[in-house]
């Protein structure tokens, strides 16, 4: 099934070779290398800011609620009076920090960073299947951050719903005061949010299938672009669903529907909505809220698989069968979304065949972490700060996966649903995994990127802090919610049954501002590193892929000349009759030397 790319149009480099301006070349690019980087800045870094600042906010209020706090006042304004946060406020933050997390992050960020740079590089193609589409994609993306960040300027406040926008609350514009406008940001900015995912996966997909250089074949190419070949896949069938969800919920609350709302009172009068469902919101939503947990996890899990095994100087261990496991995981999690409502008042027969699919799940998991971990076995590893953020995501999956176990039985998780123990959960095997592999992925291919190395001995900072640290705020957050402490609550003192937990509380929000503080090392790194690191050599990890073979000045078409062509998959590390511990896959096979059989 090896496509040939070298006869289509992207061969005739020359074309490129027009003037750009500035604003061809920065703003409107319609090369993929600088629209990973227009995604990396907005997405990772300018959203990665604001979202953290948000969490960090929230950690402060519930560690010392109610009482003045100088940031509050400053970040927030009338919305703490006195530096004393509102509670309307503070389900906003938690609102718009689930959003931009898990969305804007996590979804664009990576995906769209990542996919973006290295699909055309790794398959040997000269840009996208249509940079058009590429670059519009990014600019919808962009304008729903934007209107994202202004709901927060309007008078009545950000939605406050949840990031799960669950009705009544956010089909109600009088049910509370980020129910108005708010809300209606909201939903305008995630529809554009959706064509724009849309619009980037369409493109990745028949990127991946129509434009792969001469001899790269499915089963030579790198997990990278299968992990973002099938992330794509998953978007494009869930995201309508998300969006219809979107479409109806402003229907009812502008145009007088009753799709999710029936027999509502509010102080003491009936409203005139009949028949409708916010049952039925949640299955649209967490249709595509479950695929989007592995739409954030598989493309982290594909630069992991990369990096251990550059680090390594291995093969990566059982490479068909990793393939396996991400097609696996992406049909699974496409049967498991009713795990998030088995308090809901599901039938219990319901609910069985829910726990039944959502532990199937773990099966192809763990065929990851195995292999990550025997890939990792007896390796010469090279402990550079890419290969620690892997390393930790191999751990983060496992132990939030475990708890997972948990949560996806029916008859466990009505204990612990909607507590503490949820948000340590998919904090760890979501939110710090899939982080860790933006963080790997930035410091694995930054020279890629910008052409020069990042500082290595900030880079150990930076892993260490953080790891501790997320350790130490997700960890203790377990025991108070097995404990029954209920997830966003603005303070927990009126209930004394919850004195105990103050200093757990206590000690996870000093984690949260220290791992929150050492982001900074991060950034420094980063900008400085931009402008004045080590000026990189052309394959500075000895690794094996495409991107490694094209020149370090940034070109358009991405390689002079002819593509290079494929002889071999991409894991000949260590192989035997080779003077060299790497062998790329643009070599060809010597006489007699056998292709691996992976």
């Amino acid at each position: 099934m090896s496509a040939t790319a070298d006869s289509h149009v992207h061969d005739d480099h020359d074309v490129h070779h027009h003037k750009e301006t500035f604003v061809t070349k920065y703003i409107f690019s319609q090369d993929h290398k600088m629209i990973a980087k227009q995604y990396l800045i907005t997405g990772v870094i300018i959203m990665g800011i604001i979202g953290i600042l948000m969490s960090l906010m929230i950690r402060m209020q519930i560690a010392w609620p109610e009482q003045p706090n100088v940031v509050f006042e400053t970040l927030l304004g009338r919305w703490a009076p006195d530096g004393v946060m509102d509670a309307d406020i503070y389900l906003a933050l938690v609102t718009i920090h689930g959003t931009l997390m898990v969305f804007f992050v996590l979804t664009a960020g990576l995906s769209g960073t990542f996919s973006n740079l290295l699909i055309p590089l790794q398959i040997g193609a000269r840009d996208m299947a249509s940079g058009f589409l590429n670059m519009v994609s990014y600019w919808l993306f962009f304008v729903s951050c934007v209107i994202m960040i202004i709901s927060f300027f309007v008078e009545a406040g950000p939605a406050a719903a949840g990031w799960t926008i669950y009705p009544p609350l956010s089909a109600l514009p009088m049910a509370q005061p980020g129910s108005g406008m708010g809300m209606t940001l909201w939903l305008v900015s995630m529809a554009i949010f959706i064509a724009s995912s849309l619009l980037g996966s369409l493109n990745y997909i028949v990127t991946v299938i129509n434009l792969r250089t001469k001899g790269m074949s499915m089963t030579r190419l790198p997990l990278t672009i299968w992990a973002f070949f099938v992330t794509a896949v998953i978007g494009v069938i869930s995201f309508p669903v998300l969006l219809s969800a979107a479409l109806l919920l402003i229907m009812d609350r502008s145009f007088g529907t009753s799709f999710f709302l029936s027999d509502i009172f509010i102080q003491g009068e009936v409203l005139h909505y009949q028949g409708g469902s916010p049952v039925l919101f949640e299955h649209l939503f967490w249709f595509l809220g479950h695929p989007e947990v592995y739409i954030v996890l598989l493309p982290a899990l594909g630069i992991t698989s990369e990096i251990i095994a550059t680090n390594s100087r291995k093969p990566i261990f059982g490479y068909r069968a990793m393939i396996m496991s991400i097609l696996a995981i992406a049909f699974l999690s496409t049967i498991v979304w009713g795990h998030h409502m088995f308090i809901s008042g599901m039938n219990p027969f319901l609910g069985s065949v829910f726990t039944f699919t959502t532990l199937l799940i773990a099966i192809p998991s763990a065929v990851k972490a195995f292999n990550y971990i025997t890939t990792l076995w007896k390796g010469n590893l090279q402990l550079n700060p890419a290969m620690l953020f892997s390393i930790g995501l191999v751990s983060t999956f496992i132990t939030g996966g475990l708890t997972g176990i948990i949560l996806g039985d029916s008859a466990l998780d009505i204990n612990v649903h909607d507590t503490y123990f949820v948000v340590a959960h998919f904090h760890l095997v979501m939110g710090i995994s899939a982080l860790y592999g933006v963080f790997a992925g930035i410091y694995h291919w930054f020279p890629k990127m910008f052409g020069r190395m990042m500082n290595k001995n900030l880079g150990y900072l930076h892993f260490w802090v953080t790891a501790i640290c997320a350790y130490g705020v997700f960890f203790p957050m377990h025991f108070i919610g097995m404990a029954g402490l209920p997830r966003r609550y603005y303070t927990n003192s009126n209930f004394p049954l919850f004195d105990d937990t103050t200093n757990t509380q206590l000690v996870i929000t000093m984690f949260a501002l220290v791992g929150g503080l050492v982001q900074l090392v991060f950034l420094y790194n980063f900008f400085r590193s931009v402008f004045y690191g080590k000026k990189a050599e052309q394959n500075p990890w000895k690794s094996n892929t495409l991107e490694w073979t094209a020149p370090v000045e940034h070109m358009h078409g991405n390689w002079p000349g002819e593509i290079p062509h494929v002889y071999r998959w991409p894991y000949d590390y260590s192989k035997p009759g080779h003077e060299e511990d790497f062998v790329p896959q643009n070599v060809p096979l010597y006489d007699g030397e056998e292709e691996l059989q992976h």
